[in-house]
């Protein structure tokens, strides 16, 4: 166990040195951990799902992507008990990931001895921010400090918002309410509001992957924050949870409808569907399709391979 401990330490370390961009994990590391991932990537290594599905998953419910995941094996994944700007603003997209410690001066000076090198500009928790491009969801892990563990205030989110067009998922506090509530659009899942300034803390891993609460979270997982919480799926499940979720949701519209019309009981709805139920949900998806969210052939070729 020491063996692999100090091997992977080890590993880390390369990677940054390799990759000349502070705390950084290598290219070659990031892809070897999100293997699984067969698709395109950003040029830091990170996946990158498709634009559909990040505009597809907003639509879908905490819950369901949750089922899929777990049926998959993916048991830590979700984390709630979040303060949001606004209740009804949904974050979703590519996780770029922050990891945050405690302050340790000498490791901290190093760090940002060799930002200043790289030519990085103000204190650590700014340097995520200059990675981030559209779509991107800034995650991170600031051990959930409250007191002096502000990641951001109106101005820095001025400037993740008009970076990635997107919110923030920061296990730690935030200051500046009233001004981040003023930015269109934008929506941030805390721990708490603080009015303090950050301070005894540096960042110690950027683009690696983190723990936030009970879920872990690799750069590159399509990120879901709604009221519930926030789902982190990771990336090469990203379609199989979109596409299965759309169609429980789809099911359930179905059957809470027939429900209501008094067709069918909820034994029936709730248990294996029969031939005649089946047959009344695809008249219902012909007299509907504006209920589908996918193509209707990527649909039929989904309930093929389901056994209901």
């Amino acid at each position: 166990m020491k063996f692999q401990v100090l091997k992977s330490i080890s590993a880390l370390l390369i990677g940054c040195s390799l990759t000349g961009q502070a705390q950084t994990i290598s290219k070659d590391e990031l892809v070897f951990l999100t293997s699984e991932w067969k698709g395109e990537r950003f040029p830091d290594g990170r996946p990158k799902v498709s634009d559909d599905l990040v505009r597809r998953v907003k639509d879908i419910a905490i819950e369901e992507a949750w089922v899929v995941l777990q049926n998959e094996g993916y048991n830590c994944q979700f984390e709630g008990n979040w303060k949001m700007i606004h209740q009804d603003v949904t974050v979703a997209g590519r996780a770029l990931t922050a990891q945050f410690m405690p302050s340790r001066p000498d490791v901290e000076k190093q760090i940002k001895d060799r930002g200043k090198k790289q030519g990085r500009i103000g204190n650590t928790n700014s340097w995520p921010i200059d990675q981030l491009s559209k779509g991107d969801v800034y995650v991170a892990d600031g051990f959930g400090k409250i007191a002096q563990g502000t990641l951001m205030g109106d101005n820095l989110g001025n400037s993740i918002f008009a970076k990635s067009g997107n919110g923030v998922i920061f296990d730690a506090s935030s200051r500046d309410l009233e001004g981040l509530s003023k930015i269109d659009g934008f929506n941030a899942f805390v721990r708490d509001w603080d009015p303090s300034y950050l301070k005894d803390v540096f960042l110690s891993g950027l683009n690696t992957p983190i723990r936030i609460g009970k879920a872990i979270v690799l750069p590159g997982d399509l990120v879901l924050a709604k009221r519930e919480g926030v789902i982190f799926i990771p990336a090469h499940l990203a379609e199989k949870v979109i596409v299965t979720a759309e169609f429980i949701g789809i099911r359930d519209k179905f059957g809470i409808q027939m429900l209501k019309e008094g067709k069918y009981t909820p034994g029936q709805i709730d248990s294996q569907w029969s031939d005649q139920l089946k047959s009344d949900f695809l008249k219902w998806l012909d007299k509907n399709p504006n209920e589908i969210p996918m193509k209707r052939s990527e649909l039929d070729e989904y309930m093929k391979k389901r056994t209901w």
